[in-house]
């Protein structure tokens, strides 16, 4: 049999570890919560060098690449900064996370998502209510809010809704922690919480689609309102 002849081009060394550099970093980022603190988040190439294991050239191309992604900036005689968004740029982010999240719970009650995998978001609060308030534990609650979050979008299956939430997640989730400490937002959010899986579990798609679209843009409104305050 003749072996075929198709036209390979040898995979260059530099363009992998580029690659593998830029996926490594922007996870990383993903990671992060650049706002905790009103001061910039910076990077170092020589550190993401030595931790990656890598040389620098890979650390300046994968950079270049989140650059133009929008995830960070270059800073003359300052180094590299983690881009954060305006307070008008997050509420817009937190509208449409709504917009998809509300998406998300219409198709987790009209396809064919496991009532015991709907019924499972409850193990995210199982740890609060009147016996031990959101409000005294505003850490592990915060960190509990964000995985509900994640895993409601990731009940949908929809691979698109899960790309799209996770260009917005770096934003998103950098205010939720700040809002859910103000006793204001945390007296209902896990009401709000309960009562969206009450919903999905009863398959009612307006309802289920509703709630999930309120409870962000409830965190939408209050950051148009009170932005300026949460580094205060």
């Amino acid at each position: 049999m003749a072996e075929a002849d198709i036209a390979i081009v040898r995979i260059a060394p530099e363009s992998s570890f580029k690659n593998k550099a830029y996926d490594a970093l922007k996870e990383a980022i993903l990671k992060m919560d650049i706002y905790s603190t009103p001061e910039p988040v910076m990077l170092d190439e020589r550190a993401l060098s030595e931790r990656l294991g890598v040389s620098r050239t890979p650390i300046r191309e994968a950079i270049a690449m989140l650059e133009q992604d929008g995830f960070v900036k270059t800073v003359p005689r300052r180094g590299i900064m983690v881009v954060r968004r305006t307070k008008s740029e997050i509420v817009d982010m937190i509208r449409a996370w709504a917009a998809l999240e509300s998406m998300a719970a219409r198709l987790i009650t009209t396809t064919t998502a496991r009532k015991k995998d709907i019924t499972a978001l409850r193990d995210f609060f199982k740890d609060f209510g009147k016996d031990r308030l959101p409000e005294d534990h505003v850490e592990e609650y915060s960190r509990a809010n964000i995985a509900f979050h994640q895993a409601l979008i990731s009940l949908s299956e929809s691979p698109v809704l899960v790309d799209l939430t996770n260009d917005l997640l770096l934003h998103v989730r950098g205010y939720r922690q700040l809002t859910i400490g103000r006793k204001d937002r945390t007296a209902t959010s896990l009401p709000e919480h309960l009562g969206m899986i009450e919903a999905l579990e009863a398959r009612d798609t307006e309802l289920a689609e509703k709630r999930a679209r309120d409870h962000t843009l409830g965190l939408a409104a209050y950051v148009e309102a009170h932005g300026q305050e949460l580094f205060t």
